[in-house]
């Protein structure tokens, strides 16, 4: 997502947030870099799945934490399940959302149904089910 950003908003200032997903102790915070003056600007947020919400309110409270405005955050997905959306819908009122597709539910694993499988095996091709898929020859 970060790349197709770069090509339509050249220059445009990014920062980085890497959060754990789920562990014994809930999400957990292992790197962020933002820009300076971020507090007084519009933040694109941006995670390729919404599922719980957890991961997502973690990084959102940490934007906040920076001085940003509620209202000024905007999360973009390409995929959520509506579990999540109510998560941080109910936290978050004042932030907008905007996704691709709402997908059915969450397994009891917290992963979407039906989903796309792990995005970062999708993006790196380093998923078999869908290497074998490419690769078969009708």
């Amino acid at each position: 997502m970060e790349n197709a950003l770069r090509a339509c908003c050249k220059g445009i200032k990014i920062g980085k947030i890497l959060i754990h997903g789920e562990g014994n102790n809930g999400p957990q915070l292992i790197y962020e870099k933002l820009p300076a003056d971020i507090s007084s600007r519009n933040v694109l947020l941006l995670d390729p799945v919404l599922a719980s919400g957890n991961s997502a309110i973690k990084a959102i409270s940490l934007l906040l934490s920076k001085g940003v405005a509620e209202s000024n955050i905007i999360f973009l997905n390409l995929i959520a399940a509506p579990e999540g959306i109510h998560a941080v819908c109910k936290k978050f009122p004042k932030l907008k959302i905007v996704t691709l597709e709402i997908d059915m539910s969450l397994t009891k694993d917290s992963h979407v149904i039906p989903g796309m499988g792990e995005f970062g095996d999708r993006y790196f091709g380093t998923d078999n089910n869908v290497n074998q898929a490419l690769n078969k020859t009708p």
